[in-house]
């Protein structure tokens, strides 16, 4: 299965970082915010990813050109221009970089790459956060909901949207863009996607958390993840501080490839009642 990375906005409320590189490479504990989420999906098998670039995204390319390298102890023959690598610790993925175009939003980045999905469901995440989300309890309870897209619903007060949730079925009735006034329950990102949902997306101007998500719920195709665990997006300079300190705590949240993957939880069935942000 494919993972799709949203990996091209600009990052405002980031600027003192952003204006020199892209917000997904923006560091945590020496690596960019995008490696610690691939590191995510990677835990659970999925080495496939698909990373939709837009601003500064020659930035994000050649991080990736570079990889090896420099993950690796090597010799270079300047004058023949050969490099042999003696230490290759580099992980099982298989990226595909894409120019989404600098202005387009998030629906439109996403209909920028259909080409490369196939037919076959796919994951897709934020360049920006990150959480102890098990990736494999999220796919199986997509697949049983026979949905044509997933949403993870995260706790996390403030400057988002609401979701407010029911436990009579698991699928969206309400969305609304983001809101001051909202509360507790919010997208998270980690959505699992069937590829027709793509077709509810007109063109770069549009953005997925607005009309093609709105549809959905008008068919009754979207189904609600709840996740109680760990989740932080790095929206802010507050936001990278306080994942910088929980790295350098030892023992970060979202660090799962460190440990043994979780048992599955039990999810109850969810209603979305007003807006996923």
């Amino acid at each position: 299965m494919k993972v799709v990375i949203l990996a091209g906005g600009y990052g405002t409320r980031l600027s003192e970082h952003t204006t020199v590189v892209p917000k997904p490479l923006v560091e945590i504990g020496g690596r960019p915010i995008l490696w610690h989420i691939m590191r995510i999906y990677s835990h659970y098998g999925l080495n496939d990813f698909v990373i939709c670039c837009g601003y500064k995204g020659d930035i994000i390319k050649d991080y990736f050109l570079n990889y090896r390298p420099h993950q690796a102890d090597f010799t270079i023959d300047l004058q023949n221009n050969r490099m042999e690598l003696h230490r290759n610790s580099t992980e099982p993925w298989k990226v595909t970089l894409v120019d989404t175009g600098e202005k387009s939003m998030t629906g439109g980045r996403l209909k920028r790459v259909r080409d490369f999905l196939g037919n076959s469901t796919f994951c897709m995440t934020y360049g920006d956060g990150v959480g102890d989300v098990n990736i494999r309890e999220l796919i199986n309870f997509h697949h049983q909901q026979g949905a044509l897209a997933t949403v993870t619903a995260v706790q996390q007060p403030g400057r988002f949207g609401a979701i407010n949730l029911s436990s009579d079925r698991p699928r969206a009735a309400h969305f609304r863009e983001k809101d001051a006034r909202d509360g507790q329950v919010i997208n998270g990102g980690f959505f699992v996607i069937e590829p027709e949902a793509l077709d509810m997306i007109d063109g770069d101007a549009t953005s997925w958390e607005s009309e093609p998500l709105a549809r959905l719920i008008d068919q009754d195709q979207l189904a609600v993840y709840r996740h109680h665990g760990y989740w932080q997006n790095m929206d802010t300079l507050r936001d990278k501080a306080v994942l910088q300190e929980q790295w350098d705590s030892g023992n970060p949240p979202w660090r799962v490839w460190d440990r043994p993957a979780p048992a599955p939880q039990k999810s109850k069935p969810a209603l979305v009642t007003s807006p996923i942000s």
